[in-house]
């Protein structure tokens, strides 16, 4: 995990910046929960309106955010909250206007920042080497299961190849091909060691692939079955045969839950202080 270096990156210091290849005109960031305006429990960079905060701290926040993107940038870059539902649907930005509703999106246009709020789902941003094209998912453990095996990571590269295919038809179309000049950055998400799930989720993930059971260790309680998140989502990922995947390796760094100074976490904090923040992983074209 690596924090930005302050003299080449003006973002908070706490804040992540992948450490993955850098590709020519393509940024990406994760928000932290400190360095902001809202107070407790939602202290202090929280960037959801929903879930109780004032809303003049959250607008401050996001002004914040969109500063430094549009700082890091040298232009003007639009952040695109979206109203995540735990679902598949992915939208192309900019879009036409109005209030995106899904769990995904893509963009091949500069400034138009794919946006995706957390706090303990896994944030997955996705960009090609060679054409600007990028996109983002929030992948909780519903949206990742989906329906017989297609679900959000399964949807966003859907959405990521048809935009290939408008923009850079001459790299190849095939599938392989486009893997292979694709990576992904997996961010911070609730750990293998704090996300006790039921039995009927262990039991979804490993009707559709017996391998899942890999990303599954068994709680005390009986029932009860330990998640890994991440696990599961670099299964999928390989599955559709992308192999350069940086960032979360399930590791107690990059749990929410186990990290309190630094991410939120709704598990932890909702049941005990009734609410918490929203970080944001961000992925753009400069």
């Amino acid at each position: 995990m690596r924090h930005p270096a302050t003299d080449h990156h003006p973002v908070p210091a706490d804040w992540l910046i992948p450490r993955w290849p850098a590709i020519a005109g393509v940024q990406a960031v994760f928000t932290t929960r400190q360095g902001g305006h809202s107070q407790a429990p939602w202290d202090s960079f929280n960037l959801g309106t929903h879930v109780g905060d004032d809303a003049v701290a959250v607008a401050r926040n996001r002004q914040q955010l969109h500063d430094c993107l549009s700082t890091l940038s040298g232009r003007a870059v639009q952040a695109h909250f979206m109203e995540q539902v735990h679902g598949w649907a992915v939208h192309a930005l900019p879009g036409e206007g109005g209030a995106l509703r899904g769990d995904a999106c893509v963009t091949a246009t500069a400034g138009q920042a794919c946006t995706i709020m957390v706090a303990d789902c896994l944030p997955v941003l996705i960009a090609h080497r060679q054409v600007g094209v990028v996109g983002a998912a929030h992948a909780g453990w519903r949206g990742l299961l989906g329906q017989e095996g297609y679900g959000v990571l399964e949807a966003l590269w859907d959405a990521y190849c048809r935009l290939l295919r408008q923009h850079g038809a001459a790299i190849g179309s095939d599938a392989s091909t486009v893997a292979a000049q694709t990576q992904v950055w997996l961010g911070p998400c609730i750990g293998p060691r704090a996300f006790e799930v039921g039995a009927e989720v262990y039991q979804a993930f490993t009707r559709q692939d017996r391998q899942a059971q890999r990303c599954f260790t068994a709680a005390a309680q009986p029932g009860k079955w330990y998640a890994d998140l991440a696990g599961l989502a670099r299964q999928r990922l390989h599955r559709l045969g992308l192999q350069a995947l940086y960032g979360n390796d399930s590791s107690t760094e990059w749990c929410t839950f186990s990290n309190p100074s630094r991410f939120f976490s709704h598990r932890r904090d909702a049941a005990v202080l009734g609410s918490t923040g929203r970080m944001a992983a961000v992925i753009w074209r400069s």
